[in-house]
């Protein structure tokens, strides 16, 4: 998908202003000799940014605007280092909550819909551009933020909550205390808004079924405005992107090249209109592919599939080059075995081993099935790891992101 002339020419003063504002990003694009893009090859010798480049701008070097134009900040977690922080305008705010209201149009909500909002506010950017949206389009915003599971629950029956904002953790702990319950036919739940981490089909299948209702992706990060820059639909045949505010490119994340559409790579993301903090051609390390075509619901904006993973989360086991999505891929043949798994890898006796934890939803042999699995992966990665079954819920839930890989062989 090769970016288009209106698209060209916003990137094309977005480099103009970087440059004039002399931020982190401006002086970057004037050492490399950069002062506009007028075709698509122009475009492709723009130089990728990565997330350690925007944490080396700390705290407020990604500004392009004066400091009295700033509104908002907003930040990433800084679990990994320093925090990246990301500054808005008011344009930017609300633009970001223009694509938001999009995004629950896309998904069929109304002004008549009662929306529980569970991810964090804060300096983290998803229950704010939950809220806004939800504001925009005319609907009830119950902004609950993360944890306190009782009050989650009484909220969603007292208030009659139609629709569930959440991470996939945490859709997933709320769908079993509902069964756990037996709260089912005392909620109102029709559709949840899913997002911040990959999640798989079962754990997909189970947290609809559980609370009965139909599930969208949701699609953004921190660094671009936050999750609202693009969601599935109806029609469930990719999460389509808002290319009148963000262009996307799938690259070969070796080379750096751009991959054919329909390829799997690494999505790379530039802001076309934000002022506070643009990103050019910003590397998210999200796996993904462009879905050709247009989408059976009639929308032209561009599709990107359900993520597989990140290029960061790779293994490296035994000299096989391993993604978690290939360890779901396997589990998800066993139907007596629960969307909750643990891969931890280990170094003993001079050798490294991985090994896989899962729930079971149902009465099996647990040795035999520990078994059938490890064939399963041994034939999909080359190699056996050790599987043990588990009980149901003895896995850890997360109220945020559940952590699944474990890497101990350096600790």
């Amino acid at each position: 998908m090769q970016i288009n002339e209106e698209q060209l020419v916003q990137v094309d003063t977005q480099i103009k202003r970087l440059i004039a504002s002399e931020n982190f990003y401006g002086r970057r694009l004037q050492e490399a000799g950069i002062t506009g893009v007028a075709t698509p090859e122009d475009f492709l010798t723009l130089p990728f940014s990565e997330k350690d480049d925007l944490r080396a701008a700390y705290p407020l070097g990604l500004s392009a605007v004066p400091q009295d134009q700033i509104v908002r900040i907003h930040s990433s977690s800084g679990t990994t280092g320093t925090p990246v922080i990301v500054p808005y305008t008011k344009k930017d705010v609300d633009d970001w909550a223009i694509q938001f209201a999009r995004c629950y149009e896309y998904a069929g909500v109304t002004p008549e819909d009662r929306v529980q909002i569970t991810p964090g506010y804060g300096l983290w950017t998803a229950g704010i551009g939950f809220q806004a949206g939800c504001e925009l389009l005319g609907a009830m915003a119950i902004p609950m933020g993360p944890g306190n599971t009782e009050k989650q629950l009484q909220f969603m029956v007292d208030m009659q909550s139609t629709v569930l904002c959440a991470t996939s953790s945490y859709a997933l702990l709320l769908a079993e205390e509902v069964e756990k319950r037996g709260l089912r036919d005392k909620i109102a739940l029709k559709r949840g808004i899913i997002g911040s981490e990959r999640w798989s089909d079962s754990m997909r299948k189970s947290i609809a079924d559980k609370l009965g209702i139909e599930l969208f992706d949701i699609y953004g990060l921190t660094e671009v405005y936050g999750p609202g820059i693009g969601i599935s639909c109806g029609k469930g045949e990719g999460m389509h992107i808002w290319d009148d505010f963000v262009y996307v490119e799938i690259i070969d994340p070796q080379t750096g090249e751009n991959v054919p559409d329909g390829e799997w790579g690494e999505i790379v993301l530039t802001t076309l209109v934000k002022e506070g903090a643009p990103l050019i051609r910003f590397r998210t390390h999200d796996m993904s592919r462009i879905i050709p075509g247009v989408c059976a619901c009639g929308s032209h904006h561009p599709r990107i599939d359900t993520l597989m993973g990140r290029s960061d989360d790779m293994i490296k086991i035994h000299g096989v080059n391993v993604f978690p999505r290939q360890i779901e891929e396997v589990l998800q043949e066993f139907p007596e075995l629960s969307s909750e798994y643990q891969i931890r890898l280990s170094h003993l006796d001079g050798r490294d081993t991985m090994r896989i934890y899962v729930e079971t939803n149902g009465s099996v042999d647990w040795q035999e099935m520990a078994k059938a699995v490890a064939t399963k992966v041994r034939h999909r990665i080359g190699f056996t790891p050790l599987v043990k079954i588990v009980e149901n819920g003895m896995l850890p839930r997360s109220e945020k992101k559940t952590k699944r890989v474990y890497d101990e062989r350096y600790e």
